[in-house]
């Protein structure tokens, strides 16, 4: 009786070093695993006016020199042919210099884009130097008389809107953002009003870069750096046949604004600083 009453004291004097020595014998506690981090939300604009869908132009004037550049990679769903004939609506080595000058942007991207370049679009969709939002699926204008462009009736908006982020998730664009640019930039209540259920706030711009069809590079480079204030958004085009001298014109304007103190951030980070997120 002795021998076994010094055993147990001895177990129980050795456990107490790891754990409590009490009545029922049990596995030793084990720290709570640290849950997960969750992702915060994209910030958003609150909806405008009788719940319209709201529009964002650029960030705060006075809360530091920031700017953002925003690619617009335009493809409507009727230019297949043109793709397949060898007309291209890439610009690989504009993506490639940015990343090169380390320059954060955001690229605003048809869904018919996407399926055209799957790999380039989930690229850049994984690449944490850039964002994803969405430029519609079809390039069609969601006003009439808006340069030219085909017409999506009031009815669709929403869907094809919709049908360009089942695009990019097809390819493998994990988290493309919940912001929204209109085709051409042309919108008004209605295309508004179509979209409030899509949750999306429309991105604009204040700065146009005049890219589009341009051949001079420096005279894109100068409308860009003339243009360019506290909080910008900056709208070029990621496109080699309709937009041939962006690449140029951003090896120029990139090292003259940082001259200038400025920092280049993607188009959430205005958009958190409008808000007080920022």
């Amino acid at each position: 009786m002795i021998t076994f009453s010094r055993r147990v004291i001895a177990v129980c004097a050795l456990a107490s070093a790891l754990t409590a020595c009490g009545a029922s014998a049990g596995p030793a506690a084990r720290p709570p695993a640290p849950s997960p981090a969750v992702p915060s939300a994209p910030p958003t604009l609150a909806a405008g006016p009788a719940g319209l869908t709201p529009v964002f132009e650029h960030g705060p004037r006075a809360a530091g020199k920031a700017v953002a550049l925003t690619f617009d990679a335009d493809m409507t769903a009727d230019q297949g042919p043109r793709a397949a004939a060898g007309e291209h609506f890439d610009h690989p080595r504009l993506i490639g210099t940015l990343r090169a000058l380390k320059v954060p942007a955001t690229v605003f991207m048809t869904g018919r884009w996407a399926e055209e370049y799957p790999d380039q679009a989930r690229a850049i969709g994984r690449d944490p130097l850039f964002e994803v939002a969405n430029h519609s699926y079809s390039h069609y204008a969601f006003t009439a008389d808006c340069y030219g462009l085909p017409t999506v009736p009031k009815e669709r908006m929403r869907a094809d809107v919709e049908r360009a982020y089942q695009a990019f998730r097809a390819v493998g664009v994990l988290d493309p953002m919940p912001y929204f640019r209109f085709p051409g930039g042309c919108y008004d209540r209605r295309a508004l009003e179509a979209l409030t259920p899509a949750g999306v706030t429309a991105v604009q711009w204040d700065v146009v870069g005049g890219d589009a069809f341009a051949t001079d590079a420096d005279a894109v480079a100068r409308q860009v750096l003339d243009g360019v204030r506290p909080g910008s958004v900056v709208v070029l085009h990621c496109t080699r046949s309709a937009a041939p001298t962006t690449e140029e014109a951003v090896r120029s304007i990139v090292p003259e604004l940082r001259r200038q103190g400025y920092r280049f951030v993607k188009v959430s980070e205005l958009i958190g600083a409008a808000n007080g997120r920022g």
